[in-house]
């Protein structure tokens, strides 16, 4: 019989144990777990997350795992869903492009949710939430061009990904996790819409779906239920389907082990679509060293990716309605830095979308893209803003990558005044320096319930 990739990956999952974890591994799953947590909780403000956490709690269920900043348990697998999207909600946890974009972080409830029903160790939750970070950016490598240049969205990937995670947590068998990754990946596929012209709700809500649906798909196959093994390499799987890309199947199994694909993952200095933050850091910078003043700008080039000027510049990123176009909106992230010196999740109010002074600063951004830089993208983010000023100066700076590129990571000190800026308006110093404390040795962890349970409100 046949041996399909599915179950190369599944023996790594099963395989993979807590001492096989490097240090730095180690670390980087705690620093990212802190930053999503932190995200979540800021995330749990937002209208869309408010409505999910409504329509769920009014279908009720079985009260199995911890809501952040609820005080009302779910049933794991709407829970799983809900916490994934307070991740997801201000597009403010992390980033990691090469041939695909993705959010692994994302993904952290498929092994967090479970792992807290079950009493797993703080050991086990690292592992999975390591294994969550391989798989997904591993996904978004084997496909040439990424699977976004094709107009498909990255929770197409995610599918894959979702059930393995949440599969190490439930101690599934290798023939399980076969099944698990068959039965989620059969039905995500994800139309690039969701990030295309005037923003949505949905932009956020499609990649917590898929995370639900891998730990729906792994719950299912501990119970029996089967998926195609063939989901990735045979026939009509996403190989034969997808044929505007081309897959390098050996990406996904090439040096497993030997390095992990976290170290290489990215945290998100602001709040926006990634591509922003290059162009963003260049004109906050420019205007810090030149002591250029607001009120002398008459106009601002950016030059960038040809996949973020069409992304980030359309027609609808100059009159942005909405929090989700906005914060897919270049010239609206760059107006903002020109005003506010920087960008915050409070740069996406209603209010301070439709602000007369930001607004009058969107004719004078212009963006264009620049053949140079797909040279070197993904390897580097490149963009170059330059500056005109009244008086006809011109200030320019090429940047390689922005603040929070795994080349530049936030020290200690930066992560946790970003946590702190978004859990401190909620919680009280206490409960925060649980949370800290406890993430920082989650390694001694005895059980991961003892960790929710600061979670919630």
């Amino acid at each position: 019989m046949q041996e399909y990739i599915s179950s190369k990956l599944a023996h790594f999952t099963r395989s993979l144990q807590f001492e096989d974890l490097t240090a730095d591994t180690v670390m980087n799953a705690k620093r990212f777990l802190l930053d999503s947590i932190g995200c979540a909780f800021a995330g749990s403000l937002t209208n869309d997350v408010q409505i999910m956490r409504d329509f769920y709690n009014d279908m009720g269920g079985t009260p199995e795992s911890t809501v952040i900043n609820s005080d009302k348990k779910l049933p794991m697998i709407n829970q799983c869903f809900l916490n994934s999207l307070m991740i997801r909600a201000l597009d403010y946890n992390d980033i990691y492009w090469e041939q695909d974009p993705s959010h692994p972080s994302d993904l952290i409830p498929a092994a967090l949710t479970p792992a807290e029903v079950l009493h797993k160790n703080g050991k086990d939750l690292i592992t999975a939430i390591v294994l969550a970070y391989e798989w997904e950016q591993r996904f978004c490598e084997f496909a040439f061009p990424g699977v976004r240049e094709t107009k498909w969205h990255h929770a197409t990937l995610t599918q894959f990904a979702s059930p393995l995670a949440a599969g190490k947590i439930l101690d599934l068998s290798i023939e399980e996790l076969v099944h698990a990754l068959g039965i989620s990946a059969s039905h995500n596929h994800t139309l690039g819409v969701v990030t295309a012209g005037n923003l949505t709700m949905m932009k956020n809500t499609v990649d917590p779906m898929a995370v639900q649906s891998g730990l729906q798909a792994a719950l299912l196959a501990k119970r029996g239920y089967e998926g195609p093994a063939h989901i990735i390499d045979g026939k009509e799987g996403i190989v034969d389907v997808f044929r505007n890309n081309e897959f390098k199947l050996n990406i996904l199994t090439d040096g497993l082990g030997d390095t992990f694909r976290i170290n290489r993952c990215s945290m998100k200095a602001f709040p926006t679509e990634a591509l922003t933050h290059t162009p963003m850091s260049a004109v906050i910078k420019l205007m810090k060293e030149n002591n250029i003043k607001k009120e002398e700008i008459v106009e601002v080039k950016i030059e960038t990716v040809a996949r973020a000027a069409d992304i980030l510049s359309d027609p609808s990123k100059y009159d942005p309605k909405t929090r989700e176009t906005a914060d897919h909106s270049l010239p609206y992230c760059i107006s903002v830095c020109i005003v506010d010196g920087t960008v915050t999740p409070a740069s996406f109010t209603a209010d301070k979308i439709m602000d007369p002074q930001i607004r009058s600063f969107l004719p004078k951004i212009k963006v264009v893209a620049k053949p140079e830089f797909e040279k070197t993208f993904p390897a580097l983010k490149q963009a170059e803003a330059e500056i005109i000023t009244s008086n006809g100066k011109s200030f320019k700076m090429t940047l390689d990558y922005p603040l929070g590129d795994y080349r530049e990571p936030m020290d200690e000190v930066t992560l946790l005044k970003k946590f702190d800026a978004m859990v401190l308006p909620i919680i009280s110093k206490t409960k925060r320096d649980r949370i800290v404390n406890t993430i920082m040795s989650l390694d001694k962890l005895k059980d991961v319930a003892a960790f929710t349970t600061y979670l919630s409100s």
